[in-house]
């Protein structure tokens, strides 16, 4: 994975009256052992919260306590295990990526939500919103509402956190209620401590299990006709429960200020953002403590009607800190607001931006202009604002001194074992001419920037074959659909591969195996050789196999020339039906860090250890740069010539070099000119590797005299 929390977990071990130091996402699962939950699980693709990555490397922990741990090949099996609390007191908790997640996971959550359940049922999302996000821009809220789960967004803080999924299950089993906490990145990385409790063994699990299944009760199914009577049950019981119960608990915090004839009403994941930009404007300090008050929205939905009023009585205005469109807590607000007849203003989109990230500065401007409207008792709105305007302005005066910054689009890691595969496609196209192409999720999305710009639409993940369904037989050329082998069990086996067998489709699909879910860390999945589990013995090429591919081709993926001839067959031949070829490659993440430990073993043994590097002959490259275009590999750019009669800059490898091949095999298939070479580093050398260098060294010198800028005497070779 991207980091490793073996020892960080060790802290989820602490009892009564020690003290937790750690990450957000250490305190949440910390928080989910002392809530007592049988089991819990999710996708792995979560590179906002790393949930799923801790309860993996917690499992052990797990383990002593009987709770059950699931690794779901996508986001509804997880969803669907939460069924589990339906009929039994059982608490469940779930992990996923952002709204995407919920996307592919809505099916089982409506019907989750509609008979409600009788154990704690948590979804924990990290919610990936704004200009640092790897997904689309839509936010959790909507599902919430849709299908009436109560939606928590903690304060990033770590008591509140934890204190928040503690609460979160006493919520779900109170109003028989799913709940979901969504998790910023700014939640998921605050350190933070707080004191600990005892992990509780569940009531029922793995070590105490249920002697008897739960009776047969209909009204238990999602399934007409007790589905009619289930809609209006979570209104009626379910809706007035939870509002019970969070104005009861004081699950939403109100932080009391001087300035009393205003205030805000803030999402609890924006809380700190917000009291730092009242605290650079003179009006908080670091502390927490503010001068307007704030009414802390831990649970942003339900929202429940007599906190609003209570906070918004006597005051001449508030202002709704809500990001994103559409505005549901303003509209919320004006609504219970009107009901009452409480005439307080309510200022929220328009003075803050409709849509994106309130980072630092959108928050400055839009408090500043928030108090020259309303212009409070007790403050000088306009000293504030110019406040305001000097904090942004320096900032901006900051960034112009720097000067404008190169373009720096996304790109595969170094040695990546998909670059190659693009090379082959743009040296496929320079022949046949080019063709559409359905890109997808994953680290081959990368392909879409620069210098291959390879794609005209992602659809979700595991969808690009799916997306070319309509594009193929409107289209003189087969299109070409790109999935990874996450993406093919996610998702891709079904809605691609399937459909375009039981429709006798006609295309390519190329599936990178690279033997991770790469993207988000190197977790494992069901065809990585050797996971969590053992061997998991699940084969791409035999499951497609047995599902009818006919044509299907597997290609080392740094085998440049053979991944061209494979394409152009797979494009030309009279055969109709899907061509199916797997792009074979280990990441290289992954391989790095798996062979460098290896090295380090021997090295301490004194065993002898060799590197491969590649580097290019300065008086043999022509300049032209045609191996960077095609290449793009970050270890492969421009210096100047040693020649002084040559202006134009030559290419050289540089040390970030993994000796993956790429930049010689493309040169190879391209018909390049041969200015690469391969070197060998070795470490621990052998009698017989120094005889070597030192011969081939006197070899090289007296057939073409010593020139100390050619580096390949420099290694054993």
């Amino acid at each position: 994975m991207e980091r490793s929390f073996k020892t960080e977990v060790q802290s989820l071990s602490l009892g009564a009256g020690e003290t937790f130091h750690g990450e957000g996402i250490l305190a949440v699962t910390k928080a989910l052992l002392q809530s007592g939950v049988s089991y819990v699980g999710g996708y792995q693709g979560a590179p906002v919260s790393h949930l799923l990555d801790v309860m993996v490397e917690a499992e052990p922990q797990m383990r002593a306590l009987g709770v059950h741990v699931e690794t779901c090949t996508n986001e509804a099996s997880a969803a669907a295990m939460l069924g589990a609390s339906i009929n039994y007191p059982l608490r469940g908790a779930v992990t996923w990526k952002s709204i995407v997640g919920t996307n592919v996971a809505a099916d089982a959550l409506s019907n989750l939500a509609s008979p409600g359940v009788i154990g704690g049922a948590m979804i924990i999302v990290g919610e990936d919103y704004g200009e640092g996000a790897s997904v689309i821009q839509e936010r959790t809220y909507a599902y919430a509402m849709k299908s009436s789960m109560w939606l928590l967004d903690p304060r990033p803080d770590l008591p509140a956190i934890v204190r928040t999924v503690e609460k979160g299950f006493e919520l779900s089993e109170s109003s028989h209620t799913p709940v979901m906490l969504e998790l910023r990145i700014r939640a998921c990385h605050a350190t933070g401590q707080f004191e600990a409790k005892d992990n509780r063994k569940p009531v029922f699990s793995g070590i105490n299990p249920l002697t008897e299944p739960a009776k047969f009760n209909y009204s238990r199914l999602s399934h007409p006709p007790v589905t009619y009577v289930q809609e209006r049950l979570k209104v009626e019981q379910r809706l007035p429960a939870a509002r019970a119960f969070i104005r009861e608990h004081k699950l939403n915090e109100t932080i009391a200020g001087d300035v009393t004839d205003i205030g805000i009403v803030v999402m609890g994941g924006l809380t700190n953002s917000v009291l730092r930009a009242l605290e650079r404007l003179g009006l908080a300090d670091v502390f927490g403590a503010s001068r307007v008050p704030l009414l802390v929205l831990n649970v942003v939905y339900p929202l429940v009607p007599e906190e609003l009023r209570e906070f918004c009585a006597g005051k001449r205005a508030v202002l709704i800190v809500e990001e994103g469109y559409p505005d549901y807590i303003e509209q919320a607000v004006n609504v219970e607001l009107r009901r009452a007849d409480i005439q307080t203003r309510v200022y929220g989109k328009g003075l803050l931006p409709q849509a994106g990230e309130y980072a630092s500065d959108v928050l400055l401007n839009g408090i500043a202009g928030f108090l020259k409207e309303t212009r409070p008792n007790g403050l000088d709105a306009d000293v504030v604002a110019a406040k305001a305007l000097a904090i942004v302005a320096q900032k901006t005066k900051a960034a112009a001194t720097l000067g404008p910054l190169p373009p720096r689009p996304p790109s595969f890691c170094t040695g990546c074992p998909e670059r190659p595969v693009f090379s082959a496609i743009k040296l496929m196209q320079r022949e046949i001419g080019p063709t559409h192409i359905s890109a997808d999720i994953g680290c081959h999305s990368f392909a879409t920037f620069a210098p291959f710009s390879m794609g005209n639409s992602i659809l979700g993940y595991g969808m690009s074959l799916a997306s070319a369904a309509a594009v193929g037989p409107n289209l003189a050329k087969r299109p070409i659909s790109v999935m990874g082998d996450g993406g093919f069990w996610h998702n891709g086996v079904i809605t691609g591969v399937a459909s375009n067998l039981f429709n006798k489709g006609d295309g390519v699909l190329i599936v990178m195996q690279n033997g991770y879910t790469s993207a988000t860390g190197q977790q494992f999945m069901p065809s990585t050789p050797v996971n969590r589990e053992g061997p998991s013995g699940m084969s791409i090429e035999q499951t497609l196999r047995a599902m009818g591919v006919k044509w299907l081709r597997t290609v080392r993926t740094y085998s440049v020339a053979t991944m061209v001839k494979t394409l152009k067959e797979a494009m030309k031949t009279a055969e109709r039906g899907l061509k199916v070829i797997i792009a074979d490659g280990e990441c290289q993440l992954a391989r790095q860090r798996r062979v460098r430990a290896q090295d380090a073993e021997k090295l301490a043994r004194g065993e002898r250890v060799t590197r491969a590097r590649y580097g290019v002959d300065d008086e043999i490259c022509t300049g032209d740069h045609s191996c960077i275009r095609l290449s793009g590999c970050p270890s492969l750019t421009v210096k100047p010539s040693p020649d002084p009669l040559r202006t134009d800059p030559v290419a050289t490898v540089i040390e970030s070099c993994v000796g993956c091949g790429l930049c010689g095999e493309v040169a190879h298939a391209a018909v390049l000119c041969p200015s690469f070479y391969r070197a060998e580093i070795v470490r621990n050398a052998t009698w017989w590797d120094r005889f070597k260098f030192r011969l081939r060294g006197a070899v090289i010198g007296a057939l073409g005299g010593y020139n100390p800028r050619k580096p390949v005497v420099k290694a054993a070779t």
